[in-house]
């Protein structure tokens, strides 16, 4: 029996206590042996039969891994598991043979150990994995879901984090919780156009002040600099860890939008082409074009008189693109 309330994904990221590092940083290099070897074979049967294995064509050739006189200390699902990651790699990146997974060396991967459904179990604070109880801070209370696929990752400051799927009751297939087109479209219902930027990461439609876009790589160079200079390599890799070094705009998009699914809200993606362009009063296109007017910030309309702030105009355009969609979408019976 099915149930009829539509279920969503997300993923908790827990940081896994420091004593385990040395232990779990063990698991790695049995990980990347799998790895490596999925990546050999499969070089050599494209070469013998000119076609690629998949992750279930691994499977006869690692049978036994994890047993035998020198066994795997992994679980067979992450042995399973990392070789359908491989075979999921190699077509995303339509390459015959993927990098190699290091070990050692400044050349080192960071740490990554897969693993599947029901391989993990939690109990007070720790999960137990390959034969082992691993402490954790558990800012979320891992007992009240349920446990999915995921995986352990470690950062570039050798922390490790337990990343790991939970289900969780969704509206983002429930067209009844969200309000009406009609009450959006006449504004009864507030709704709001964003524009994403590089001088303003986000400007907005409504009254509400700008989002600064915040450039903290470039204010931490000159620490970074200083601990390049004294040759202090675990500084350099802690302020490395902390910058940002883009705006991050998919993100950014990617948050906004399970956010406003959950929230039971319409998101709608729409093209920007010309919005800063567009006067957002008359609809004349007489703003500021091209590379030479990227300095202008404010503008006046030569058709209509109105005065323009350029973020804020295109997040108007933005909005009325959103009503445009929305009123294309409505069924007429």
């Amino acid at each position: 029996m099915y149930s009829s309330r539509p279920t969503a994904v997300r993923t908790l990221r827990l940081r896994v206590k420091d004593k385990h590092a040395a232990w779990l940083c063990g698991l790695v290099r049995e990980v990347n042996t799998v790895f490596n070897y999925c990546n050999e074979l499969s070089v050599k049967v494209f070469e013998r039969e000119r076609r690629f294995l998949s992750g279930f064509d691994f499977w006869p050739f690692l049978k036994g891994a994890t047993r035998g006189e020198c066994p795997l200390h992994l679980p067979v699902q992450a042995v399973q598991e990392i070789a359908e990651e491989y075979a999921r790699r190699r077509r995303q990146h339509r390459k015959i043979r993927l990098a190699w997974r290091k070990s050692g060396g400044a050349r080192r991967s960071l740490g990554w150990i897969p693993f599947k459904v029901r391989t993990i179990h939690y109990r007070g604070g720790q999960v137990y994995f390959a034969g082992r109880w691993l402490s954790l801070w558990d800012s979320y209370g891992l007992g009240n879901f349920e446990l999915r696929a995921g995986n352990f990752s470690e950062d570039s400051r050798g922390r490790w984090y337990l990343n790991v799927c939970v289900p969780r009751a969704s509206t983002m297939a429930d067209e009844s919780h969200k309000p009406s087109i009609g009450s959006v479209l006449d504004r009864s219902v507030p709704s709001v156009g964003i524009d994403l930027g590089l001088k303003s990461f986000a400007a907005f439609s409504d009254d509400r002040p700008p989002i600064d876009a915040k450039r903290f790589y470039r204010d931490l160079e000159p620490a970074l600099a200083r601990a390049q200079r004294a040759r202090q390599p675990k500084r350099c890799r802690a302020i490395q860890a902390k910058s940002v070094l883009d705006a991050g705009w998919s993100a950014f998009r990617t948050m906004l939008q399970y956010k406003c699914a959950h929230a039971g809200v319409w998101f709608a993606e729409v093209d920007e082409a010309f919005s800063t362009q567009t006067c957002s009063v008359c609809n004349s296109r007489a703003g500021p074009k091209g590379r030479k007017d990227l300095g202008i910030r404010g503008w006046q309309c030569p058709v209509c008189g109105a005065i323009h702030d350029r973020d804020v105009n295109a997040a108007h355009n933005i909005l009325a693109a959103g009503h445009r969609r929305l009123a294309e979408g409505i069924r007429v019976p």
